[in-house]
């Protein structure tokens, strides 16, 4: 995985299968997981397959996350305490700040609950 780790892929899979299957989805992004939908991400070249920028159309997150967002599906919420801690603070359309206490409410609301580590 080109991220921070292979969880971040599994999750943005995770959330993707849910909603091609009809599911509404909520994430709660919390710890280095706020830097996610973080506007100025970059791709980049692949040097270790030799590839250009432009051949390797490496996905940025934000892409990802905006992509999942334009379905209608899914709301997400980035920690405001992470946020600041992080300075996260660009991000693309869509994300919201909020609290634990929202992490709290939409478990309590929903019909199940996946909560995955950061590491």
């Amino acid at each position: 995985s080109p991220y921070e780790s292979a969880t971040t892929t599994t999750a943005m899979r995770i959330i993707d299968a849910a909603v091609r299957k009809g599911h509404e989805v909520n994430v709660f992004a919390y710890e280095g997981a706020v830097s996610l939908t973080m506007k100025e991400q970059k791709g980049h070249a692949n040097p270790v397959k030799g590839t250009t920028l432009e051949e390797q159309k490496h996905p940025t997150t934000a892409n990802f996350v905006a992509g999942l967002m334009a379905t209608g599906k899914v709301d997400w919420i980035n920690c405001g305490m992470c946020v600041d801690e992080r300075g996260a603070l660009d991000w693309i359309e869509g994300p919201r700040r909020g609290g634990p206490g929202d992490l709290v409410k939409w478990a309590n609301e929903s019909d199940n609950t996946l909560i995955m580590g950061t590491r």
